[in-house]
């Protein structure tokens, strides 16, 4: 690994880590946007041995209720980041990760199961990152039909911009995800500090 991309991973991990809302998206447009909040968390180094995030994606109105949970593995190949995801095996016990550290601790390398084909890559583009869904293998079945993911990402220092569409495997027909555009999240609260940069730079 190249000191250039170890400086970008870390740049990536640094602006990854934290909370974010789209409050100011929802409120300027609320028949189009419900108010979402994001948290991408670190883990302990020793998780991954390396360098790995919880998310979770929640309705405002309900903190404990997530939608949407995911653990992700970041790995460096050459000139692109791969962030791979992990499903979590049973879900509900770790709600609430994003929010607190003494839940997210619970979580173990055995609870987690690996989505094959669902890795995002990354590279950098300025001031910037920007993400998509590796290949069109990553499937899942919504509104009783088979659909591969469609997953776009930018991110900033600041802000967390979303696009994610389920297409029809055969019609290649949009089945779910948003019509009207992306999802804008700006930072609410750095978790950049909960990451252990000293042992990731070795």
């Amino acid at each position: 690994m190249s000191a250039i991309d170890n400086h970008s991973m870390l740049t990536l991990a640094r602006w990854m880590a934290g909370e974010f809302s789209n409050q100011k998206q929802a409120s300027k447009e609320p028949a189009n946007y419900a108010h979402i909040r994001v948290f991408f968390r670190p883990l302990p180094f020793d998780f991954f041995s390396g360098l790995g995030f919880y998310s979770e994606q929640v309705y405002d109105y309900d903190l404990w209720s997530p939608y949407r949970q995911a653990v992700h593995r970041v790995v460096n190949r050459g000139e692109d980041i791969y962030i791979e995801n992990y499903g979590l095996k049973d879900p509900l016990l770790y709600a609430g990760s994003g929010r607190s550290l003494e839940i997210l601790h619970t979580i173990q390398p055995a609870s987690i199961e690996r989505r094959y084909n669902c890795s995002m890559i990354f590279r950098r583009d300025g001031d910037k990152f920007i993400g998509r869904v590796e290949g069109k293998q990553c499937f899942l079945e919504r509104k009783g039909r088979q659909t591969y993911l469609i997953s776009e990402v930018e991110i900033t220092d600041r802000t967390f911009v979303s696009l994610d569409r389920g297409m029809d495997i055969n019609t290649d027909e949009q089945v779910w995800g948003s019509a009207v555009g992306p999802l804008r999240f700006e930072k609410q609260t750095s978790y950049a500090d909960e990451i252990s940069f000293d042992r990731l730079s070795q």
